[in-house]
């Protein structure tokens, strides 16, 4: 994600925002980076990042109210469930990507999901205790640290975890994706008029925390 561009608004944003498309710029103004607590947004983002691989955040953003009509909801108890029918009928839903190996990671990290929220008390709780310190952060998000950083520490520590636990389609580049998306670190830019916005929510922003272990 790269450095603050000026709009027709007059508002500076992260370039990766296309100005073109509406639904990419309100994503960006409304939620990306803004900490979420809640344990169904949080699957559902790290099941989309891993339906990502291979295509543009803009398409899966096209296709994500036809994902949560298909995953009900990202509730991921029910997820937990499905069947071999399931699996057939979402391989059938021309609105979302039909791929059959992330379709079956789904259902697989929903019952992990279900194992990770009994043992913390919640999935945010997880996933929070991955919060890189502000001393681990970057002084300055330049365009050039920014397009570096596709990991991090903590998401490669994140990724390894989360695979040991069983988990699929959960690489180190698509946990970042994940982290910056719901705000465990704040990824946009100097000049982006959403940070300052950010950094204040994560001042209010509070969680239970419990180590990991």
């Amino acid at each position: 994600m790269g450095k603050a561009l000026e709009y027709e608004d007059g508002r500076c944003r992260c370039t990766w925002a296309t100005p073109s498309s509406r639904l990419y710029v309100e994503y960006h103004d409304s939620e990306w980076g803004r900490p979420v607590s809640d344990d169904r947004r949080l699957f559902e983002k790290i099941c989309l990042e891993g339906f990502q691989a291979g295509l543009s955040w803009l398409t899966i953003l096209n296709k994500r109210e036809n994902f949560r009509r298909a995953f009900d909801g990202f509730d991921f108890e029910k997820i937990a469930l499905y069947g071999e029918a399931d699996v057939q009928r979402l391989l059938a839903d021309v609105g979302i990507v039909r791929h059959r190996g992330k379709i079956e990671s789904t259902i697989n990290n929903a019952s992990k999901a279900i194992e990770l929220s009994r043992q913390f008390g919640s999935l945010a709780a997880y996933f929070w205790s991955f919060e890189p310190d502000a001393s681990q952060r970057p002084s300055r998000l330049t365009q050039q640290v920014l397009q570096a950083m596709t990991t991090s520490p903590q998401s490669v520590a994140l990724s390894r975890d989360l695979k040991r636990r069983g988990w699929s389609f959960v690489g180190p580049t698509t946990v970042y994706a994940f982290m910056q998306a719901m705000g465990l670190v704040n990824d946009h830019s100097e000049t982006c008029w959403v940070r300052d916005e950010v950094l204040a929510e994560r001042r209010r922003f509070s969680i239970d925390r419990r180590c990991h272990d």
